[in-house]
């Protein structure tokens, strides 16, 4: 007995925990900055914890309410009905909602390269298959109507990543209104927004009314800080709305995460210290890393170091762990998350100084 052929499904590869980091180093995880993974350097929302605690008993029950209650939360947030808000474990479990909605087997998806590889990995759990546009490095990772549609073959679904990650490159407005407008009646676009909260630019969600052919991803991983809950959402047009039912995975956004993720929905302050902090951070890294960056619209910035794998190494050992990029097709680049200002400062500090020892080694 074995389960099907999956050899053509590459494992998602986190970044490692600062606790397993440390063991390995013989370090003590204070001693350590963590950089590599996009989390909020401040944590989750004060009050966010304070429920936390506060409902931590009442685990036992099903999370009916609890996600009744942050469903029409978000509806009220983004001005929609609850019907187009799409609860789920995690900003993937939406893509995975996604997918089963849209995809028979064969169906074909669109993919950023560099991007996401959970985008292809959902699509071929699905039985579909996977194709991919590129963000060139030598263009700045440009995202535009035409360079999407120069890789389009009628695919079901197309996304599109903005703030793109790893890169922090965004997909101007006019630009994916035309992308909307271009393809087949057939084909979805997913406007993946796990950064978004970072950014300047008005969501794609306000586009809902106007295409019915435009889903949105977002997550509270990120700017809320709730990693470790898991807890996302997909924003969908009104018509295909009551679609939720028929794919959802029966109480897949636990308790506690989506009465968290409704609290820190209410801390403005927390995520406004967080959105700033991000935007200093990035700021800083621009101008005193000793290495080519790319403007971001994250809370991260992509540098270029020669040998990313040899430098995040050092800089691990050193103290700092940073993303290594080889794994999205760019081996000389690092994505180095905005951590606090002080944790901002070490890295960068320790950054140009292992750089520039493994460039005279």
């Amino acid at each position: 007995m074995q389960p099907r052929d999956l050899s053509a499904h590459s494992p998602y590869v986190p970044g490692r925990g600062v606790e397993e980091v440390a063991r390995d180093l013989g370090m003590e995880p204070e001693e350590l900055t963590k950089l590599s993974s996009n989390e909020n350097p401040h944590g989750p929302s004060p009050a966010a914890v304070d429920v936390l605690r506060e409902y931590a008993a009442q685990v036992h029950v099903y999370p009916k309410a609890s996600h009744t209650d942050l469903t029409d939360r978000l509806a009220t947030e983004w001005d929609l009905s609850p019907e187009q808000v799409w609860v789920s474990a995690g900003a993937d479990g939406s893509l995975d909602y996604l997918s089963r909605a849209m995809l028979d087997p064969g169906d074909r998806v669109l993919v950023p390269d560099p991007g996401f590889s959970y985008y292809g990995m959902t699509a071929r759990y699905h039985h579909g298959t996977v194709s991919s546009y590129p963000l060139p490095k030598a263009d700045g990772f440009s995202q535009t109507a035409d360079r999407i549609m120069e890789a389009y073959d009628g695919e079901r679904i197309v996304y599109v990543t903005t703030p793109h990650n790893p890169t922090g490159s965004e997909m101007a407005r006019a630009e994916l209104v035309d992308l909307l407008g271009r393809v087949d009646d057939h084909t979805l676009v997913v406007c993946d927004e796990a950064y978004g909260e970072y950014s300047e630019r008005e969501s794609a969600a306000t586009l809902l009314d106007e295409f019915d052919n435009l889903a949105v991803t977002r997550t509270f991983s990120k700017a809320y800080g709730l990693a470790g809950l898991r807890i996302g959402y997909a924003l969908v047009p009104t018509a295909w709305a009551d679609t939720y039912a028929r794919v959802n995975t029966p109480f897949a956004a636990n308790e506690l995460a989506c009465r968290a993720a409704r609290a820190a929905l209410d801390d403005d302050a927390h995520l406004e210290k967080t959105v700033e902090t991000a935007r200093w951070a990035r700021e800083y890294m621009y101008d005193h890393l000793d290495a080519p960056t790319w403007e971001s619209a994250g809370n991260f910035v992509l540098c270029d170091v020669g040998d990313a794998s040899a430098v995040a190494d050092a800089s691990q050992r050193a103290g700092v762990i940073v993303r290594d990029c080889s794994s999205f097709g760019l081996p000389a680049c690092l994505r180095v998350s905005t951590g606090t200002r002080e944790g901002t400062k070490r890295a960068v500090e320790v950054l140009n100084r292992v750089a520039r020892e493994v460039a005279e080694a």
